[in-house]
């Protein structure tokens, strides 16, 4: 009997389709803001560890979202020192951030329910 490992881990960590990927960034940032204020890496970390790793960010990914959230006026931002004293760019979610959380929660819910029914 040969077992095909390979196949079978590489099946297991398949990553998440692109597309997914992107429909899932603007309420999982808006989501994470809700936690507290928040700088890039951090928000990237964060998403990794939610999702077990299944959805990889990166800063390509990130801050092309983060910058329309702003342009948006989801979300707010300023610069902050760190710890180790470099500064960092930190963001907040706004009010308009909060009510588009709330309509990006009731459009995931239909969604959700529609595919849990047929699943």
């Amino acid at each position: 009997m040969v077992i095909d490992i390979h196949h079978s881990v590489m099946h297991h960590t398949a990553m998440v389709d692109k597309e997914l990927v992107a429909a899932t960034s603007k309420p999982l940032i808006l989501s994470i803001l809700v936690e507290g204020d928040s700088y890039g890496y951090e928000i990237i970390q964060r998403v990794g560890v939610l999702t077990e790793n299944e959805l990889k960010w990166t800063d390509s990914m990130l801050y092309p979202v983060l910058h329309r959230l702003e342009k948006q006026g989801c979300v707010c931002s300023y610069w902050q020192a760190s710890p180790t004293g470099r500064k960092r760019k930190y963001y907040s979610i706004s009010k308009v951030g909060r009510a588009e959380l709330e309509e990006k929660k009731r459009q995931w819910l239909v969604a959700n329910d529609a595919l849990t029914s047929l699943w």
